[in-house]
């Protein structure tokens, strides 16, 4: 592993390792979830390093913090006088460069920030093209929740536009910040054209929805665009997908799961569904699942989806820790 090839998330997990345990727990502790998932998927997958590579990435590292805090004392100027002084005129531009684009605020960073309700109140009434502008800067989590609140008919037309989004230009970033200035704070706009959107983004916000929605989406924009559906679809996974899983990955969400999720989400499944998780589970367990399956009546639709969303976001999270495996679209190759 050459240190020129490394990524900014392989040299923070290299930070983060060099540290130790203790002082990286006392870091950790500043992170916001996300990053402490991601950081530490990355401190899993680093493999190793040598001595040399781990010095250049803290050299790097140490040059950084150090450009951070002149910046911070003294401004701009005086950061690039000291640095120059200390590494040379190239590697003093090099440093600032690198931070002032660090430095560099994401456009629309308001909405990561804003309470769901306020942007559902200001959104639906926005033109899908705008909504899904907006919501192609925000967590998928917050965008899932968004397009499950607006108007019915705005549903579809918001998700297919992002599904079909491929970059935007800075004008256009302009006009929309403009029309929001004066209910929410004002935020920098981008220099450069920016991948936002897309199929993967669409899926993942899709992966967040509750079934209904999903279910009315997809049934939907499938009668005005089956191919865009289609697509969107093999790049998630739901409930159903667990046919296409190992044996060993079914088992090991299964301990993960409630008992009464299982019973409630297989209460609105098929044969086969039900089947393979009865040959997962120990003969005892599937004579108890097998038994509260047929007193359990009743059971309202929407219980037996939220039931199977919850199964689904336990699958996913462990997806997510590498300790089970997912198979979409028939593209990943599983070697024994």
């Amino acid at each position: 592993m050459e240190n020129n090839k490394l990524t900014s998330e392989q040299k923070a997990a290299a930070v983060i390792v060099s540290l130790g345990a203790d002082k990286a727990s006392k870091i950790y502790k500043h992170l916001s979830e996300s990053d402490i998932e991601k950081l530490t998927i990355e401190v899993a997958k680093l493999g190793h390093i040598t001595p040399e590579q781990m010095e250049e990435v803290l050299d790097e590292f140490y040059k950084t913090c150090l450009t951070q805090k002149v910046v911070t004392d003294g401004g701009m100027e005086y950061a690039r006088a000291v640095l120059e002084k200390a590494f040379g005129e190239s590697t003093a531009q090099s440093l600032l460069e690198k931070l002032s684009k660090s430095l560099k605020v994401r456009p629309f960073e308001f909405v990561r920030k804003s309470n769901v309700k306020n942007l559902v109140s200001f959104l639906q009434h926005e033109r899908p093209q705008t909504i899904a502008l907006v919501l192609s800067y925000a967590d998928s989590d917050q965008a899932s929740t968004v397009i499950s609140e607006l108007p019915k008919e705005k549903r579809i037309k918001v998700v297919e536009s992002i599904a079909k989004m491929e970059g935007a230009s800075p004008e256009a970033i302009k006009i929309v910040e403009a029309s929001l200035k004066k209910r929410f704070e004002s935020v920098l706009t981008t220099e450069d054209y920016t991948k936002i959107g897309g199929i993967d983004y669409i899926a993942d916000v899709m992966n967040h929805m509750d079934r209904a929605n999903e279910k009315y989406i997809f049934d939907e924009l499938g009668k005005e665009d089956e191919e865009l559906a289609d697509t969107i679809r093999k790049k998630m996974f739901v409930f159903e997908d667990i046919v296409s899983m190992d044996n060993r990955s079914i088992q090991r969400f299964i301990r993960e799961c409630d008992v009464k999720d299982i019973v409630y989400a297989l209460k609105g499944s098929d044969e086969n569904i039900k089947q393979l998780v009865f040959a997962n589970v120990s003969s005892r367990m599937a004579e108890s699942i097998q038994s509260d399956l047929e007193v359990t009546v009743n059971v309202r639709l929407r219980d037996v989806e939220e039931a199977q969303q919850r199964i689904v976001g336990v699958i996913r999270r462990l997806e997510e820790a590498g300790e089970l495996i997912i198979v979409k679209s028939g593209k990943d190759e599983i070697i024994a």
